[in-house]
């Protein structure tokens, strides 16, 4: 089963290749068919530089470049887009920050065995976070709690970046449909394959903070959360999910 890793870069020059050559050997080790598209929003780092001379080297790096930033959901909807139509069955996102672990992608990737959508998660038994201070931490918590009860979602980690879809899943939840930019893309894309009936699975992971870079969590992306949760639990009571 042919899958595609989708890597949206922003100013992550200083840990893009690091990532991306971890995947190789995981690759090699596990005898998977994986592909990686990096996304570029034209980062003035020389992220997107750095991603050619990538794919120049590694004949399974694809380079994506979009012309300014406008956030993480709309990245990733150009990836999505992008490796369905090169016939990829399994996409995964993941962090290109190394924060998520490539070494977590085989257990993922088996999950998806049994499962439409399976969530690398760092809030059920034997997951984890490191190097977070106190109010990270809870601002973390109290998002996938809110997301939780708001929308009556079967998953601990709705806000986790770290995902696999299978292609019916992408393929279904109406991609043209969602225009969420930040964080909440990510609960947003669970609760729609949640709605539509899809098996989700969460595998746990150990989530490290970035040591290099900087984050790009801000206020306006924790309140387009705070905003978009119950819309969609709106959209879903008007029979618009």
């Amino acid at each position: 089963m042919r899958f595609a890793i989708c890597l949206p870069t922003y100013n992550e020059r200083d840990n893009l290749e690091g990532v991306v050559r971890t995947l190789g050997s995981v690759f090699e080790s596990g005898d998977l068919d994986g592909r990686v598209l990096v996304v570029d929003d034209d980062s003035p780092d020389g992220t997107g530089a750095l991603a050619d001379r990538l794919a120049a080297e590694l004949s399974w790096v694809d380079v994506l470049h979009r012309k300014r930033k406008e956030g993480l959901g709309p990245a990733y909807l150009a990836a999505f887009r992008r490796v369905l139509d090169e016939g990829a069955d399994l996409v995964l996102e993941m962090d290109a920050d190394r924060s998520h672990d490539p070494r977590d992608v085989p257990r993922l990737v088996a999950a998806a065995e049994e499962a439409d959508l399976v969530i690398g998660s760092r809030y059920v038994a034997g997951g984890g976070v490191t190097n977070w201070g106190p109010v990270r931490r809870a601002v973390s918590r109290v998002g996938c709690l809110y997301a939780q009860a708001w929308l009556a979602l079967p998953v601990r980690d709705s806000t986790s970046g770290f995902k696999v879809f299978r292609r019916a899943v992408l393929e279904r939840i109406d991609l043209d449909a969602i225009e969420t930019r930040g964080y909440a893309f990510q609960i947003e894309t669970t609760y729609r394959a949640h709605r539509a009936g899809f098996r989700i699975a969460e595998v746990p992971i150990t989530f490290a903070d970035r040591e290099a870079g900087r984050s790009k969590m801000s206020r306006a992306i924790v309140g387009e959360a705070v905003l978009r949760v119950p819309a969609l639990r709106l959209a879903a009571a008007l029979g618009r999910l």
